[in-house]
């Protein structure tokens, strides 16, 4: 029988996935990827594939699970088999910088990004960035490790000296405009099966002096399993407007991401800067019970997982 596959390395991020699958009576393996063989001439099961791989993995003793993710989809994408959040998808969450190319495909704003593979070169980065203060942060996401703020090229060159700049997985590093972020608050846009699900703002400010993209450890802190903090830290916009979010949804489509977040700081001018591109999405709870939109996010993760299995084997559909 056809059912539900779950890609992942880490078991609180799963634990709502799995009791939203558990109250819909829906089929569902799990392929823990922190200890995975795979033989490259067996024949995958049918079936639907979510990818759940997270760029932190290596922060919970798992380095090399996102290379082995990759093997995984490109041996369900050669078999055709139906892949939510592929290989595609899997790229631009290990790698904030195509995340950053590929949103200026849409027209999307970013924060002005200068991209270097040596930290002694990090000081003419800043030259061309020009812009203070700023933030050096790594390429491959990890739950705030390596980001750090500062006001001048002198500080930074202080780090650099003290050796106390910390690592890059992938060995590149991002130097980045620092957006302040209005009022304190960051916001989430979440889509599922393409289409916008809502939006959620996000108090920043509680010891976080930095931009909000990695340092907040926003999917930590949306696990259930993990938060149990005030709904009034998480609050999803009933009213919400945003004229980009058609631009947001063909930008997901197109790097085949099927559940996922963009996340934004808006500036005191109201313009909104993409930071972030998450596929590994989490949702509080807290803030869903008080929203007028009646939406459980992991609920509608597993309808969504359920008509594309429903699909099979008429069409293959490939986020």
């Amino acid at each position: 029988m056809s059912k539900i596959y779950v890609i992942h390395e880490n078991e609180a991020w799963v634990h709502p996935l799995r009791t939203a699958f558990d109250k819909l009576n829906l089929p569902f393996e799990e392929w823990f990827i922190g200890n995975k063989t795979l033989d490259l001439n067996s024949v995958p099961p049918e079936g639907v594939f979510y990818n759940r791989m997270s760029a932190s993995a290596h922060t919970r003793g798992h380095r090399f699970s996102p290379e082995m993710t990759e093997n995984v989809l490109v041996w369900l994408e050669r078999h055709k088999r139906k892949v939510i959040n592929g290989r595609k998808a899997l790229q631009l969450e290990l790698r904030k910088s195509e995340q950053y190319m590929s949103l200026q495909d849409f027209g999307i704003l970013h924060p002005k990004t200068i991209v270097s593979n040596d930290i002694s070169s990090l000081p003419n980065a800043v030259d061309k960035l020009n812009k203070f203060p700023f933030i050096i942060k790594p390429n491959r996401g990890g739950k705030g490790a390596g980001v750090q703020l500062f006001q001048s090229k002198e500080s930074l060159n202080k780090t650099i000296e003290n050796n106390e700049i910390g690592e890059s997985i992938d060995g590149i590093w991002l130097v980045q405009e620092y957006i302040q972020p209005a009022k304190g608050r960051i916001v989430r846009a979440e889509f599922v099966g393409g289409e916008f699900m809502y939006a959620v703002s996000i108090d920043a400010s509680n010891g976080f002096q930095l931009c909000p993209a990695d340092a907040c450890n926003v999917e930590d802190l949306f696990c259930p399993a993990e938060n149990k903090s005030s709904s009034n830290k998480f609050e999803i916009l009933d009213q919400y407007k945003n004229p980009d979010l058609n631009k947001y949804s063909s930008f997901l489509k197109s790097n085949n991401i099927g559940i996922g977040a963009l996340e934004y700081a808006e500036d005191k001018n109201g313009q909104k800067w993409i930071y972030d591109v998450n596929t590994n999405t989490n949702y509080n709870s807290l803030a869903e019970e008080k929203s007028e939109t009646n939406k459980e996010g992991m609920i509608e993760i597993a309808k969504f997982l359920e008509r594309e299995l429903n699909q099979i084997p008429a069409r293959n559909f490939k986020y």
